[in-house]
């Protein structure tokens, strides 16, 4: 596999900020990619990082425990040689956030709490080239199994209208939790897990299990189309804002958005750190990025260069990230959803990124032609 012209190759001086970032809450969560390939490796992305490469990274990174940001910052200078990588058409990339909500909920069904976050149904099956019924839509990665073999699974509105429980499914324990708000849990959906605050006194926490399979659109791009709200004022909280405006409506717009989200249940095991997600690791708050997982190889270090996105602590964005999620809205090379952490205030900074950005890889050392040491 070869690396793709899609990269230029820069040094350090070139990233701005680089100096000023701090490296060693990077380097934290990188080692924690670093020690998961131990037991099972990342698949190498289609620009040509190969997973390999980062052997005698990952393995220091196992081994050292920098003390200070200047030695996690020779760390990475030592490993990693930085590249620059633009758009789809070769301009800025763009960046987005996305946090861990935390919600009240209940175990049981109540008069309050009836809206369900779902487990994976049995009859949900993955998709791939393989059992692909001929003619069915090759972005499914999920399906419906039947007698007659796989078929596109029900949407959001089917599922919300009762399609799962006319199937046989009621009573079989799908219900993970009931929450008070649809549009909580729409949100839940977005994010991909949520932490829960239940009723009996328990902490508990959902993160992605599968999904139906169609294609996701974000009711902010649907209100802008109708006219509701300028394209340049969508956010979670004006979104937020309409739906309660316009309770009635709330159904109308979120079954546009045909995908739907099942959940698993997991621990916290700490409380600093967000849910465990794509690359197997838990979040860092700040320092991990969801990116395109078919172009990008999971633990790449990112430099994120958001002169305009101020959110985070009201200075120009300018961090290095560690890839260790995705999503299906991310699509693109230079194209990242910022983990912001847990909470009503991470999710006040998550709501309003949207900003270009330019995407810095740091490429492994042996995959550059000629970079010494």
């Amino acid at each position: 596999m070869s690396l793709s012209q899609a990269f230029r190759e820069k040094s350090f001086d070139d990233l701005p900020g680089w100096d000023e970032d701090d490296h060693l809450a990077a380097f934290a969560a990188f080692r924690r990619s670093a020690f998961h390939v131990l037991t099972k490796p990342y698949r190498s992305g289609g620009l040509g990082v190969d997973f390999n490469a980062f052997t005698e990274a990952y393995a220091a990174a196992r081994t050292v425990s920098p003390t200070d940001r200047a030695q996690a910052r020779a760390f990475f200078e030592h490993h990693f040689i930085p590249a620059h990588i633009g758009g789809e058409s070769g301009g800025t990339g763009l960046v987005t956030g996305f946090y861990e909500p935390v919600v009240d909920a209940s175990s049981v069904r109540t008069e309050r709490f009836a809206v369900p976050l779902l487990s994976r149904p049995a009859d949900l099956v993955d998709i791939d080239d393989v059992n692909r019924p001929p003619g069915m839509d090759p972005y499914l990665a999920f399906g419906r199994a039947t007698p007659n073999g796989p078929v596109e699974y029900f949407d959001r509105g089917e599922i919300e209208r009762g399609a799962l429980v006319g199937k046989g499914l009621a009573g079989k324990g799908l219900e993970i939790a009931w929450l008070a708000d649809k549009i909580d849990a729409f949100f839940i959906h977005v994010q991909g897990a949520a932490r829960l605050t239940m009723t009996d006194g328990r902490f508990s926490r959902v993160t992605y299990a599968a999904k139906s399979g169609q294609r996701f659109t974000g009711p902010g791009k649907i209100l802008s189309e109708l006219g509701e709200i300028p394209l340049e004022a969508v956010t979670m909280q004006s979104v937020r804002a309409w739906f309660k405006a316009h309770p009635d409506r709330i159904d109308e717009i979120l079954w546009r958005n045909r995908s739907y989200i099942f959940f698993r249940e997991a621990a916290v095991d700490d409380p600093e750190l967000g849910p465990i997600a794509g690359a197997k690791v838990p979040l860092t708050p700040g320092r991990s990025v969801a990116v395109d997982r078919l172009l990008h190889t999971f633990g790449t270090p990112f430099y994120i260069d958001g002169p305009s996105l101020t959110a985070f602590d009201d200075k120009p964005f300018r961090r290095l990230m560690i890839a260790q999620d995705t999503g299906s809205a991310i699509t693109g090379p230079a194209r990242g959803d910022l983990f912001a952490g847990t909470g009503h205030a991470a999710g006040e900074i998550a709501g309003v990124v949207r900003n270009p950005a330019d995407f810095y890889a740091l490429i492994p050392r042996p995959l550059v032609p000629g970079a010494g040491r």
